[in-house]
């Protein structure tokens, strides 16, 4: 984190706690103060604002979770990468219901989505994948993302072997990586508050159109 990064962490720290909600009307939608909440994260100084965390669950009923960046939100959702063989892969095609949580602990809040999943077309995620640096588009061929290691150096034999291989010209983007789409159906937006008494908005989606309502912290 660079100084100007501390500075503005420091000048913002339990911000939010202070600062009025923006208001929220009947046709008020969760993209708009999504935006304006991470707009505010961004400029805050907090590192990796994008950061979140993803919860899904197996066939069986088992929860997990782990964190990914965001790499696109609009109406139809919000939008991360990852490889289609890892476990969450794995769970999101088993159970289609799926949970972000973003906490930026500087400002006081955090927002809450619940919704299902989608794949994103071959070329989003082509088109994502050639953004990357040529490192990380290697370690996506090398990676045989939640399998175990054969070996101690199974991942370090594989770079060199796709470094080698796609060591000329554009890499390839594989077909076993790509993005999911979170489609929204509640999001709520926390906001620290003194005497733990927190602003809880929650906007719930129902015949395609967005309803909002506040809860008791």
């Amino acid at each position: 984190m660079t100084l100007l990064e501390k500075l503005r962490c420091l000048f913002t720290f339990g911000q939010g706690v202070v600062l009025p909600l923006p208001e929220i009307t009947p046709d008020s939608t969760p993209l708009a103060l999504f935006t304006q909440w991470f707009n505010d994260a961004s400029k805050s100084g907090i590192l990796l604002p994008e950061a979140m965390s993803v919860s899904s669950c197996s066939g069986d009923g088992q929860p997990s979770s782990r964190m990914v960046l965001l790499k696109n939100f609009d109406e139809q959702g919000f939008v991360f990468f990852t490889n289609y063989g890892s476990r969450k892969s794995h769970e999101l095609k088993e159970n289609n219901k799926v949970a972000l949580l973003f906490h930026w602990n500087v400002l006081q809040r955090q927002i809450r989505i619940e919704g299902t999943v989608e794949k994103v077309t071959a070329q989003e995620s082509a088109a994502y994948f050639h953004s990357r640096d040529r490192g990380s588009q290697v370690g996506a061929w090398a990676s045989k993302q939640s399998q175990k290691l054969t070996h101690d150096n199974e991942l370090k034999e594989r770079m060199t072997h796709f470094n080698d291989k796609y060591a000329q010209g554009e890499v390839p983007h594989p077909e076993f990586w790509g993005g999911w789409r979170v489609k929204p159906t509640n999001i709520e937006f926390w906001q620290g508050r003194a005497s733990r008494l927190h602003d809880r908005i929650c906007f719930e989606k129902k015949d395609d159109a967005w309803h909002n309502f506040k809860l008791h912290p």
